[in-house]
C-alpha cells in the first residue's frame, strides 16, 4: 500500500481560504458538519415532479444549448429526453442496447452497473459531441467513456448507425468487482472532463486502491478530450498533480533535496486529480463560484461530502481507506482512535448504527449519499443539495458566514429513493429517483418506474403540480 500525504497537506495550506476569504476546508474533526444544523435563512424547499415513466433513472444532465431539454440516463443503457415543458419523448435520444449485434453493449447484471452518466461538450452547439460513461458487457464490466456525435438533422434521436459511425472510445477502465464503479462524468469550469471512479468494489477496499496512485480506482480523474488529432483518445492536462511527478527520469543519489525526492512518483497515473475516495458516485461544480463538491458513498457507518475550492491545484487525498471521512476505518466502537490522513469532509451523517453495537439513531441517518447539485436560488446561496438513497432525506450543506462554519441541514424527508441530480440550464437543481434497491432489484426494466423532480422554493410550487410525499 502506498500512502501519499505530503501533497494533500500542502493542498490544505494552499486552499485554506476561498477567494472570498470565507469558506475553509476543515482541519480538525470537530469542524466537520453533522446533522442538526441550519443553513442561513433556514430555507424551505419542495420537490416537484417534472416527468415520470422512467426506467431506473440514474443520471441526468443538461446540454446547455438553449433548448431546455433534460437528458436522463436509464440504467439499461438508454438516454431519454424530457422537453422544456415536461414531456418525456417516446424515442430514446441514445440507445446502447441496440448498437451491438449480439445484444446490449451495457452490463446491467448488478444494480450498481449500467449507464451512469452523460455529459455534453462545452462546445456542443458547434461540434455536437456528447459523452457517456457505462459498464461494458463485452469488456466484463469495465467502465467505457464514449464520445458520440449528434446528427444535426435529427437532434432528438441518435440512430444506431450514427452511434457506430461517430463513436470514439475515450477511455476504458477495467473493473475488478461489480460494485463501487463511481460513474459520473462532468466538464469542469476549466473545460476538462472530470471522471469519478470508485475503489473497484467488494467492501473495505481490499485492493488498497484508494491510497494507490498507480491505479485509477478510488479517484477523481481529469482529462483533456479536446485533442489536436482525433486519433488521440485524450491528453493529460499539464497541470494535473501527478503529470510531472510520474515521468521516468535519470536517477541521482546525491545532490537532490528531500523535498525534490518527495515529488517523484514514478508510474503514478497522470490522470488523477484527487484520490482516497471510496465511491464518489456523484460530484458537482458550483456554476457561480467554480468550487467542487464530492458526495462519497460510505461503508457501514458514515456518509461524507467533500469540498474543493476553485483555487485547488488538485492532489487532495481524502483518506479512504485509512479513514472514512472524519472517522476511523475500521470503526469498532465509540472510542476508536486513529491518525487523520488527508483532507477532511465538510459534512457527514451517520448510518442507523454509526459503529458496531451502537444504539440505533432515530433521526438524521441514512445509508448512501447521492449528490444532486449546487443551488443558488430559493434562499440556497451556494448550498450543496444531496439526497440519501435509503431514507429519502434531502440535505443542504453550506457555509454559515456568521458562525464561520459548515452546516448540514435536513431540508425534508421524502419517500423517494434518490439516484442522481444535476444543475439545469435555468439554474435549478433536478433529481432522479428509482426503486432499485439491492435486495429488491428486479432488473433495469422490471423495477417500478422512477421519475424526474425539480427542487423549488416551498411557497412557489406551481398550481396543480405533484409534490414529493414526505414522512413528516
Amino acid at each position: 500500500m502506498r500512502v501519499i500525504t505530503g501533497i494533500a497537506a500542502a493542498a490544505v495550506i494552499c486552499f485554506a481560504a476561498s477567494a472570498a476569504g470565507a469558506q475553509t476546508v476543515p482541519t480538525q474533526r470537530d469542524q466537520v458538519a453533522y446533522p442538526g444544523g441550519h443553513l442561513p435563512g433556514n430555507p424551505k424547499v419542495a420537490l416537484v415532479k417534472i416527468a415520470d415513466g422512467l426506467h431506473d433513472p440514474v443520471g441526468v444532465a443538461s446540454a446547455f444549448d438553449g433548448t431546455g431539454r433534460i437528458f436522463v440516463c436509464e440504467r439499461v443503457g438508454r438516454v431519454r429526453i424530457v422537453t422544456k415543458d415536461g414531456k418525456l419523448l417516446d424515442k430514446p435520444f441514445l440507445d446502447l442496447t441496440k448498437i451491438n449485434p449480439l445484444g446490449n453493449d451495457v452490463q446491467t447484471g448488478f444494480v450498481e452497473q449500467g449507464l451512469w452518466s452523460i455529459a455534453f461538450d462545452p462546445d456542443f452547439k458547434k461540434n455536437g459531441y456528447f459523452y457517456v460513461h457505462y459498464s461494458s458487457l463485452p469488456f466484463n464490466g469495465a467502465g467505457v467513456i464514449l464520445r458520440v456525435t449528434v446528427d444535426p438533422k435529427n437532434p432528438d434521436v441518435v440512430s444506431t448507425e450514427q452511434v457506430v459511425k461517430t463513436a470514439k472510445v475515450v477511455m476504458l477502465i477495467p473493473q475488478p468487482y461489480y460494485n463501487h464503479n463511481g460513474g459520473m462524468i462532468q466538464f469542469g469550469p476549466d473545460g476538462y472532463l472530470y471522471i469519478s471512479r470508485g475503489d473497484g468494489g467488494w467492501e473495505g477496499d481490499p485492493l488498497n486502491a484508494g491510497q494507490d496512485i498507480h491505479v485509477w480506482w478510488g479517484k477523481l480523474l481529469r482529462i483533456n478530450v479536446h485533442v489536436p488529432d482525433d486519433s488521440i483518445p485524450y491528453l493529460v492536462p499539464a497541470d494535473n498533480p501527478f503529470n510531472a511527478a510520474q515521468a521516468n527520469r535519470l536517477m541521482f543519489l546525491f545532490g537532490v533535496t528531500e523535498e525534490a525526492f518527495s515529488k517523484i512518483k514514478i508510474g503514478a497515473k497522470p490522470e488523477i486529480w484527487a484520490y482516497g475516495l471510496r465511491n464518489p458516485y456523484q460530484f458537482h461544480f458550483d456554476k457561480k463560484s467554480g468550487d467542487l463538491f464530492i458526495a462519497d458513498v460510505g461503508q457501514n457507518s458514515w456518509e461524507n461530502v467533500f469540498w474543493q475550492p476553485h483555487t485547488s491545484k488538485g492532489g487532495e487525498n481524502y483518506g479512504w481507506s485509512l479513514n472514512a471521512g472524519a472517522h476511523c476505518f475500521p470503526i469498532t466502537g465509540p472510542n476508536t482512535t486513529c491518525p487523520q490522513v488527508g483532507v477532511l469532509p465538510v459534512a457527514n451523517y451517520p448510518h442507523e448504527q454509526p459503529y458496531p453495537g451502537a444504539p440505533k439513531e432515530k433521526t438524521g441517518f441514512g445509508c448512501a449519499v447521492i449528490g444532486l447539485g449546487v443551488a443558488n436560488y430559493a434562499g440556497l446561496n451556494g448550498a450543496y443539495l444531496a439526497g440519501d438513497w435509503c431514507t429519502g432525506r434531502l440535505w443542504g450543506i453550506g457555509w454559515d458566514k456568521g458562525a464561520k462554519k459548515w452546516v448540514l441541514q435536513e431540508l425534508e424527508q421524502t419517500q423517494l429513493q434518490f439516484t442522481s441530480g444535476n444543475i439545469m440550464e435555468d439554474g435549478t437543481v433536478v433529481a432522479t429517483n428509482c426503486y432499485c434497491f439491492y435486495t429488491a432489484d428486479q432488473g433495469p426494466l422490471a423495477n417500478p418506474v422512477g421519475a424526474l423532480w425539480r427542487v423549488v422554493e416551498a411557497d412557489k410550487v406551481p398550481p396543480g403540480a405533484e409534490v414529493a410525499k414526505t414522512l413528516k
